[in-house]
């Protein structure tokens, strides 16, 4: 059996918002959208959906509440990743600084959305 990811989907409170930001900061392009409640981005190999998290949810949580999870979506980029942490940063994304491991041929840089999930940037050495 042979799998291939397709799609990740990440719950949200303000899907336009994160809509905005994947389209304008990473330069994803919408392959769908339902009113405020569903977006689909192309995110290169595969796509990130963004769903409006249920109603129940919402009405118990504070606005502009961040979200802790324990999950983390990994961009590999061709450009140095200097560059483009500070693109980011110009763009006032919450950026980490820029890191690698001794025996790993990658440098990496998370950041995050205005939501709180964590996203890696990642370039090979």
């Amino acid at each position: 059996m042979k799998l291939n990811l397709d799609t990740i989907i990440l719950y949200v409170q303000d899907v336009n918002g994160l809509k905005s930001f994947y389209s304008s900061v990473f330069g994803f392009e919408i392959v769908e959208e339902y009113k405020n409640e569903w977006v689909l981005l192309n995110a290169g190999n595969s796509k990130i959906g963004l769903h409006k998290i249920g109603g129940q949810y919402l009405t118990k949580i504070k606005l502009d509440h961040k979200f802790d999870n324990n999950t983390k979506i990994v961009f590999e980029i061709n450009n140095d990743i200097h560059e483009v942490r500070q693109l980011f940063l110009d763009q006032n994304v919450l950026m980490r600084e820029v890191k690698t491991f001794d025996i790993y041929d990658y440098w990496l840089c998370d950041g995050e959305d205005p939501e709180g999930n964590v996203f890696q940037l990642k370039q090979k050495k």
